[in-house]
C-alpha cells in the first residue's frame, strides 16, 4: 500500500490483551493486510502478557475464532507486531513506547481500555511526546452523561486537537448503516416523500436474544440508553433525518448531523418506558434490588421544518423473541379509500433491516386474484445483504490511520447526543419487568400515538410481510 503524508505510520493499541483486541482489533488488522490495505508496525501496550510471543499466540487465536485464519495474511501481521510491557500510570511505559515508535512521526494510537483510564494514557503519552503528529482514538462509552462526556473531552483536548481525536462507534462502520445513508441521498424518488407530508412514523428496533452474559457488572453501570440508545439509535435517528450536506467533506457530513442531534427535542420520562427482563437480578454482579433497564422504549421528536409531528419510536432490549435491527418508516394511508377499507397497519412502509440478514425492502398493497378489488399485503424487496462486506473495524481504524474523520463522532455530536437522553438518566422513570422472549413490558403501549403499534421485526424470513401488533 502506498503511503501519503497524511496516513498514521505506526499503529499503537492500548489494551492488546483484553477482550476487545481479542474479538474485533486482530480480526480486523488481518482483514486490512489481506486486501492490502496496511503497511506500518503494530505496537500492543499492556501489562498482562509475558511477552511477544504471548501476544502472538493471542492474536492468532483471535482471529481462527473471530472470522479465519488467513495464513498468509497473519504471517505478516505476526512479523509487525511488537510488545510494550507495562503499567499506564508508570511514565517508564511511555518512555519504552517512544523507543519501540522508532522514526514513526504520526502514530494512531487506540485506546481499547476503560474511559477512566482515558486521561491517564493521554497525559503518558504528552509526557513521553509521543502525541506529537499523532491520532487518538477512543471507544465509546463517551462518558455516562452530558458533564462526564464534557469533561473526556476536556481531557482529550489537553494533548489532541479536535481533527486529530477519533471517537470510534462500531455501528457506523456497519455496511447496511452506511447504505441507509446512501440510500437517502442516492435516489430522488424518496426525497419528496420523506418528511411529514407522507411519514406517518418511524420505528427503529435493535433486539437481541441474549441476555447479559456474564458482564452484569458492567451493565449494572449503563443499562440500555447509556448502551445503546444515546449513540447507536440516536445516531441512526439523524441519519434518518439530517439534510444533505452543502459538500463532500466529512464536515459538511458531520455539520448537517449536528443540526439533527440539535433538533431532537430532550426527552422527558413520559417519552419513555424502562423494563428489566425477569431473572436479570440473579445474574452475577447484579443488585438485588437493581433498577438498571434492559429495555427501553422512547418517544422522539425532531422540531424541524420537515419532521414537525412525526414520531419516532426507538425500542431496544436484550432476552428478545429475535436478534435484529430493523428501521420502519411507515408513510400515511391514502386520503380516501377507492377500493377496500385500509387499515393503518396495512399502511406502506419502508423496511430497513440493518442485521443480522441485511435488505430494504418496500411495504405495499396489491390486487388479490379474483373479481373483486381487495388487496393484500406485498413486500418487494430491494436489496439482499452481500457475503463480502467490510469488517466495521477494518473500516474504521482504516479511515482513521488516513486521517478521514466521516465516520466518527464529533464533539458537538456527542455533546448534543448526551443532551437528548441527559434528563431521563438516573432512574427518573419506574422499571417494569418483562417476561424473557417478549417484546417488553405491557406499558410500552402508553408511549405510542393515536393508530401507531409496535412493529415487531420477524426472525429471517425476508421474503414475508412484516407483522404487527
Amino acid at each position: 500500500m502506498k503511503m501519503t503524508n497524511r496516513d498514521s505510520d505506526a499503529f499503537v493499541f492500548f489494551g492488546a490483551t483484553g477482550d476487545l483486541a481479542y474479538k474485533q482489533i486482530f480480526p480486523a488488522l488481518q482483514a486490512m493486510i489481506r486486501r492490502g490495505n496496511f503497511d506500518m508496525p503494530v505496537i500492543g501496550v499492556a501489562r498482562s502478557a509475558k511477552g511477544l510471543d504471548q501476544l502472538r499466540a493471542r492474536a492468532r487465536e483471535s482471529v481462527e475464532r473471530h472470522g479465519g485464519l488467513d495464513p498468509r495474511a497473519f504471517a505478516v501481521l505476526s512479523t509487525k507486531l511488537q510488545y510494550v510491557n507495562g503499567d499506564y500510570s508508570s511514565q517508564q511505559t511511555f518512555r519504552d513506547l517512544r523507543r519501540a515508535l522508532s522514526e514513526a512521526s504520526r502514530p494512531v494510537f487506540y485506546l481499547a481500555i476503560p474511559p477512566n483510564m482515558f486521561a491517564t494514557v493521554v497525559q503518558g503519552l504528552a509526557g513521553a511526546d509521543c502525541d506529537k503528529g499523532a491520532r487518538v482514538v477512543v471507544e465509546k462509552p463517551f462518558g455516562r452523561d452530558l458533564a462526564s462526556a464534557q469533561e473526556l473531552n476536556r481531557i482529550l483536548h489537553q494533548s489532541f486537537t479536535e481533527s486529530a481525536i477519533f471517537r470510534i462507534d462500531h455501528y457506523l462502520g456497519k455496511e447496511p448503516v452506511q447504505n441507509l445513508l446512501y440510500f437517502r441521498f442516492a435516489n430522488s424518488f424518496l426525497e419528496p416523500i420523506w418528511n411529514s407530508n407522507y411519514v406517518q412514523s418511524v420505528q427503529v428496533t435493535m433486539a437481541e436474544t441474549l441476555g447479559v452474559e456474564g458482564r452484569g457488572v458492567f451493565y449494572e453501570e449503563v443499562g440500555a440508553i447509556r448502551d445503546v440508545v444515546q449513540n447507536h439509535m440516536l445516531e441512526v435517528v439523524a441519519l434518518l433525518t439530517m439534510e444533505a450536506p452543502t459538500g463532500r467533506d466529512p464536515d459538511a457530513f458531520r455539520d448537517e448531523k449536528q443540526r439533527a442531534f440539535r433538533a431532537m427535542r430532550p426527552l422527558t420520562p413520559a417519552d419513555v418506558v424502562r423494563g428489566q427482563f425477569r431473572g436479570y437480578r440473579n445474574e452475577k454482579g447484579v443488585a438485588a434490588d437493581s433498577q438498571v433497564e434492559t429495555f427501553a422504549a422512547v418517544k422522539l421528536h425532531i422540531d424541524t421544518w420537515r419532521w414537525a409531528g412525526v414520531p419516532f419510536y426507538i425500542r431496544a432490549g436484550k432476552r428478545m423473541p429475535v436478534t435484529a435491527t430493523e428501521v420502519l418508516v411507515e408513510l400515511k394511508r391514502p386520503p380516501h379509500a377507492v377500493f377496500d377499507t385500509i387499515a393503518q397497519s396495512q399502511a406502506n412502509y419502508l423496511r430497513f433491516r440493518l442485521s443480522p440478514n441485511v435488505s430494504i425492502a418496500l411495504g405495499a398493497r396489491a390486487k388479490m386474484p379474483g373479481e373483486a378489488m381487495v388487496g393484500e399485503h406485498v413486500e418487494l424487496l430491494v436489496r439482499p445483504g452481500s457475503d463480502d462486506e467490510m469488517l466495521p473495524y477494518e473500516r474504521l481504524l482504516g479511515d482513521a490511520i488516513r486521517g478521514d474523520s466521516l465516520l466518527f463522532v464529533r464533539e458537538d455530536g456527542v455533546e448534543a447526543a448526551w443532551g437528548v437522553v441527559d434528563p431521563i438518566l438516573e432512574d427518573v422513570t419506574p422499571v417494569h419487568e418483562y417476561e424473557p422472549n417478549t417484546w417488553g413490558p405491557a406499558e410500552t403501549r402508553q408511549i405510542m400515538s393515536g393508530d401507531d403499534s409496535w412493529h415487531n421485526p420477524q426472525p429471517i424470513a425476508e421474503k414475508t410481510l412484516a407483522t404487527k401488533e
